[in-house]
């Protein structure tokens, strides 16, 4: 599932192309039946919050879209394609799709760990964007969507402070690595994020929430927004540190980019010892169980 670094990368890329102009909306596949409410309409901005995308058309119209784990965009220039496969949504603004494609491919969510965010279409030049595969499609009132933000915990690309976060896992006794895959501590934060912050802060993620720092909590929101905004360029989300990679400096590999994320089995970068795996919160979780031992663990 996209996290929030790539929900942020997408309102600011159709923001770019589309805010302030008028768009034509249809609905190809049949799922989406509000089109015509939309279709024609002028794109006021575009709002990200968490993993949730809102298209605002103005007078309660607001264009509400979750990718869940299957949804994704595809982007085009030039003339609007032909409807293939399950489209659920077509944008696309009328005059740009009858001027000549322009340099730069669009490339699926799905290819982030290999794309570095170079060769794409420039936001400015993007005619048409697909949607395939959401969770949502759907129009919203904006009391409906004051709801879903209500609901939603802070959100580090939003420039939020993390007081309702800190709050909330200051009370709990869930472990820190359910907490942060939950939307309502945490808007945005995802199983990648939760992973790689958590090793980070050294913080082994079966800690209760209410026995963790606060000045650590502190340092995880903090770190959490630097990694996610660096994420909204190189979409790989790299969070390993130069100094702890095989390769000291030159591009980051795909192999090293990450700390503890998809690298069960193999040896910590830190410790050497190998990164354990288990389902946490519907996800699987990674960690290395000497850099990120329990407080007990530790003393022994």
């Amino acid at each position: 599932m996209p996290e929030g670094n790539e929900i942020h990368r997408w309102a600011e890329r159709h923001a770019a192309a589309f805010a302030g102009k008028t768009v034509r909306v249809d609905g190809p596949q049949g799922r989406f039946v509000d089109s015509g409410m939309i279709d024609g309409r002028k794109l006021r901005r575009v709002l990200a919050v968490g993993k949730h995308l809102g298209y605002d058309f103005g007078k309660d119209l607001i264009l509400h879209v979750h990718l869940g784990l299957q949804g994704d965009f595809t982007e085009g220039s030039g003339p609007l394609p032909d409807v293939r496969g399950a489209l659920r949504l077509r944008i696309w603004n009328e005059a740009a799709v009858k001027k000549p494609a322009a340099p730069g491919v669009s490339k699926r969510h799905a290819w982030y760990s290999d794309d570095d965010g170079t060769g794409h279409i420039e936001a400015a030049n993007v005619a048409w964007v697909e949607l395939r595969g959401p969770m949502d499609c759907s129009i919203y009132s904006q009391a409906k969507w004051e709801a879903l933000l209500e609901r939603l915990g802070p959100d580090p690309l939003n420039g939020d402070g993390p007081e309702k976060m800190i709050a909330r896992i200051a009370k709990s006794k869930k472990a820190i690595g359910e907490l942060l895959m939950d939307q309502s501590v945490a808007a945005g934060v995802g199983n990648i994020f939760r992973a790689e912050l958590l090793f980070r802060a050294r913080l082994s993620p079966f800690t209760r929430g209410k026995e963790v720092e606060e000045s650590t909590l502190r340092s995880i929101w903090k770190e959490a927004g630097v990694l996610m905004k660096a994420g909204m360029v190189d979409r790989r989300i790299v969070t390993t540190k130069p100094k702890d990679r095989p390769h000291k400096s030159g591009p980051v590999l795909k192999e090293e980019a990450h700390y503890v994320y998809r690298r069960q089995g193999r040896p910590c970068w830190i410790s050497g010892t190998k990164i354990l795996t288990k389902v946490m919160a519907g996800r699987n979780l990674f960690w290395c169980p000497v850099c990120q031992a329990a407080p007990e663990e530790k003393v022994q």
